[in-house]
Parts: C-alpha cells; sequence; structure tokens
C-alpha cells in the first residue's frame, strides 16, 4: 500500500510519526513504527467491517428479492405468522362472545375451528411441501 492509499488521517500520522523519528533518534523507533502500525490496523479493520458489512446487506437483499420472485414466503421471517396468530387471538376475544350468545358451545366450536384453520392453512401455505402441491395442483392462487 502506497503512502497516497492510506486517507489523509493516516497521511498525518505517517508524517507525524516520521518527524517524531527525526526529533527521538533511532532508539525510539520501534516503538513508533508499532504505534503506526497499530492505527494502520484499525483503520484496516474498519474498512474491511464496512465492506463485510455492505457485501452481507446486499446478499441479503438479492436473497430476498429472489425469494419475493419465486414466491417463496419462508424469506419473510416468522413476523408474518407471528403477525397473524397475534391478530387471531385478539380477535377470538369477541368472536368468541358473539359465537356463545347467539350459538352456545356448538358456535364457540366452530369459530374456534376457523380460527385455527385459517392460521393452520396460513402457515401451511409457508412449508415447502405445501406450496410445491398447489403449484403441481394448479392452485396457484390466480382466480382464473
Amino acid at each position: 500500500m502506497d503512502a497516497e492509499g492510506l486517507g489523509p488521517e493516516l497521511r498525518k500520522e505517517l508524517d507525524a510519526t516520521l518527524q517524531t523519528r527525526g526529533e527521538l533518534g533511532p532508539e525510539y523507533e520501534s516503538e513508533l513504527v508499532d504505534s503506526f502500525l497499530e492505527k494502520v490496523d484499525r483503520r484496516l479493520d474498519s474498512v474491511i467491517e464496512r465492506r463485510v458489512r455492505r457485501q452481507v446487506a446486499e446478499q441479503r437483499t438479492a436473497e430476498a428479492r429472489e425469494a419475493r420472485t419465486r414466491g417463496d414466503h419462508s424469506a419473510e421471517g416468522p413476523g408474518a405468522a407471528f403477525g397473524l396468530a397475534a391478530i387471531s387471538l385478539v380477535l377470538a376475544i369477541p368472536l368468541s362472545a358473539i359465537a356463545v350468545l347467539n350459538a352456545g358451545r356448538a358456535g364457540l366450536l366452530i369459530c374456534w375451528a376457523g380460527i385455527v384453520g385459517v392460521n393452520a392453512f396460513h402457515s401451511a401455505g409457508r412449508l415447502p411441501w405445501f406450496r410445491g402441491r398447489l403449484e403441481r395442483d394448479g392452485a396457484s392462487g390466480d382466480w382464473d
């Protein structure tokens, strides 16, 4: 790496180290060099860390885009399934009350069967074997 590629901060540090070496003499040369190399090492670490983060972010973004174009919902993470489950449980309270008031215990069972069915169908749609079966049977989601 040449001195011009170091960046302005490290270039100033190199100049200061060389000037200090001239003032202190050769007996402090190894300490000055070690100090400068430590600064270069920290700078390289930060540059490498930024590059790795950027590449990982780009890779994740590309994978998510590819998964979306394939229709793969497993790349969305657990957020969608958790959201549906949470909403189902919140809505289950008033729906259960309405079902019990209007149809009694049978209404409650039907209500909860519907809630469980919606969540089960949504979760099964995220499984690769189920998604492949839907595509194979022609139920791709388009209502022709």
